[in-house]
């Protein structure tokens, strides 16, 4: 818990910032068609029947930091110094940081069947999603209590936040009912590796500026679970210790004017956190006398420690995983009368089912032969908008992407790291980075008319339903 309020500001989820990966939407590739399960990988007579990514983890992450205390917090992390000139001391202003990452490490699919375009994945993943907030006043106190006019301040240091770490394992269906519809579903295992959450409902503050010392008064809530004795790099193996389910489902619709709809369910699930895990109600009060800029950080680690720790009980407990509903649509058209320049518009709407996160993005993919250029831009219910770019080299049998759906932000954050001095706030800083790869193997799925050898004709289990319960004979 070293320098916990730092850390708590700089590395935890926020809620105000949201965040999603737009730029593979509707491009084919093995990522995409595990993200969106009813999205295809394999195209007949092109492709070859294994898809896979040699272990080489598709991964993406996001940064993000809105607020007062941006330049205050960089300057920390990067430099060692603080400057809370940008602080508004009293006021109970919130900031907003947002960190998520997901990386596939394994992703393996299998073409099964040309009648009913039925696809099969195998999958392994690790993820981190949560959500948070802080005040100025919470930034302040990390360098003591210079910066603080008055001796006496109420609900400045009500901060909230929660993140959970967790393994994946699974596999995804794919299967084409018609010519017009498909649906895919994807299963997980879940292995939580830790969570922690807390929620100040109320707080107070007393400060003595000639002491360097102040008396904390804290309400509300606690709750943890991580590996016994402590984080480290084995935490990350796979443990049935705290498990959980995970579901995401797919629809995908093409219509007689060649635009295709498509709504997904995703990571829909929950975790069993093991029974050794801690959680607390507390309403504490702890005084402390050192609070020199130095060591202010330190100092607060062990105030809130000692709060939370407060009535701590020991036990299980269960938390569900950051679900969304997500629909988008796509037609592509040729800019050129030689159809060699592709052009495939898509909106999409993304909307967190358990939060107040609701985001809209326009994505433009440009396709050249093997070469395919994405540019995105998106926007949120919290007025924060977002430019992306994404390079992709995809053939039938190969595909490599990367890209950033924050590409100004990026750059910019990059600076700040380099030279946090002269970093000043604007409307967010924060960072955005996906990288992917995945090559095709085997033999090449072949139409029936092109085939070297001859399948049975027989659909999948959902082609047959389908047929079964609208009388579709096709």
């Amino acid at each position: 818990m070293k320098k916990i309020l730092l850390i708590f500001c700089l590395l935890i989820i926020g809620i105000k910032g949201y965040s999603q990966q737009f730029s593979q939407y509707n491009t084919g590739t093995l990522y995409d068609s595990f993200e969106n399960p009813s999205q295809r990988s394999f195209i007949p007579d092109s492709s070859r029947m294994y898809a896979f990514n040699f272990f080489i983890p598709n991964i993406s992450s996001n940064f993000l930091l809105t607020g007062d205390a941006q330049s205050t917090l960089i300057r920390r992390a990067f430099n060692g110094t603080y400057n809370n000139n940008s602080l508004i001391i009293g006021g109970g202003k919130y900031n907003y940081v947002n960190l998520n990452a997901d990386a596939y490490s394994l992703m393996f699919k299998i073409f099964t069947n040309i009648k009913g375009y039925q696809e099969v994945g195998f999958f392994t993943e690790t993820r981190l999603e949560g959500k948070g907030a802080f005040t100025d006043e919470s930034a302040a106190l990390l360098a003591g209590v210079s910066s603080f006019p008055s001796n006496t301040y109420d609900n400045v240091l009500n901060n909230h936040y929660y993140y959970q770490l967790y393994d994946a394992i699974g596999a995804s269906y794919r299967e084409q009912i018609n010519k017009q519809l498909a649906i895919g579903f994807k299963f997980s295992a879940l292995m939580g590796i830790g969570y922690n959450k807390l929620t100040i409902d109320e707080s107070h503050l007393n400060i003595n500026k000639v002491s360097n010392s102040a008396t904390i008064s804290l309400r509300g809530r606690y709750f943890n679970s991580q590996e016994p004795g402590g984080f480290n790099s084995s935490s990350l193996l796979p443990t049935l210790r705290s498990p959980g389910a995970q579901i995401s489902m797919g629809m995908a619709y093409k219509t007689d004017d060649h635009i295709t709809f498509q709504g997904n369910i995703k990571d829909l699930g929950f975790i069993h956190w093991y029974s050794s895990s801690t959680s607390s109600s507390f309403n504490n009060t702890v005084s402390t006398t050192n609070l020199q800029p130095k060591v202010a950080g330190d100092s607060l680690a062990n105030v809130i420690r000692k709060i939370t720790n407060t009535s701590a009980k020991i036990g299980s407990f269960t938390t569900y995983t950051n679900a969304r509903l997500e629909v988008s649509a796509t037609k592509s058209y040729y800019l050129d009368g030689d159809n060699h320049i592709k052009y495939s518009p898509t909106l999409v709407v993304s909307k967190e089912l358990f939060y107040n996160g609701l985001a809209g993005a326009f994505v433009n993919h440009f396709q050249y032969q093997n070469y395919h250029i994405s540019v995105t831009s998106s926007y949120d219910n919290f007025n924060l908008f977002n430019v992306g770019l994404q390079f992709m080299i995809k053939s039938p049998n190969v595909e490599f992407f990367i890209g950033s759906e924050r590409i100004t932000q990026t750059a910019g954050f990059a600076r700040a790291i380099h030279s946090p001095t002269t970093y000043s706030n604007t409307s967010y800083a924060g960072g955005n980075f996906f990288l992917g790869f995945a090559l095709k193997f085997g033999q090449v799925v072949e139409h029936p008319l092109n085939a070297s050898t001859i399948p049975n004709g027989d659909k999948g289990f959902f082609g047959r339903l389908w047929n079964r319960f609208f009388k579709t004979y096709q």
